[in-house]
């Protein structure tokens, strides 16, 4: 690697550091070395999110339900799954505490997230089904934004 100035300013400070360039020769060997790393690397299709009231459609993948309660209304038949996951839905006492109260759902995601944590082994079985196929998360919230569905994607997605 090369060093060469860096010239930084703003209106109190004006400084040169020196940074380090990448060669040819490093740029190749690090993606040599990466490349060996996620051999077994394959990007994840897409999750959808989806009311369980609304209707099955060909393109929402595997069907995944990620409330602890069945909804109200919806027949086993009607509902099309191919999953009840139960496990990775939100403690009772979280869900009654959150109550879908806007104000509430920062707090409910921290907390929804430290639940998640302990369960390692379903993630990672949606995480393979993700990357198989398109993921449809299912949920009966009456928000399409503040809910447990939005969470799970999110923590899905960045694979922790």
């Amino acid at each position: 690697m090369r060093s060469s100035p860096v010239c930084y300013a703003n209106s109190r400070d004006v400084r040169a550091e020196y940074r380090d360039e990448e060669t040819v020769e490093d740029r190749n060997e690090r993606k040599d070395n990466a490349s060996s790393i996620h051999l077994n690397y394959k990007p994840m299709k897409e999750i959808k999110l989806k009311r369980i009231y609304d209707d099955p459609s060909g393109d929402d993948g595997y069907r995944v339900l990620v409330d602890r309660l069945w909804p109200r209304g919806v027949s086993k038949e009607d509902a099309k799954l191919d999953e009840w996951d139960k496990e990775l839905a939100p403690s009772t006492e979280l869900r009654k505490w959150f109550g879908h109260k806007e104000e509430r759902f920062k707090e409910f995601s921290q907390r929804y997230r430290e639940e998640l944590k302990d369960k390692k082994e379903p993630l990672d079985k949606l995480r393979e089904k993700a990357n198989e196929k398109t993921l449809c998360l299912l949920y009966a919230a009456k928000d399409p934004e503040l809910n447990q569905a939005v969470v799970l994607r999110d923590v899905l997605s960045e694979g922790k």
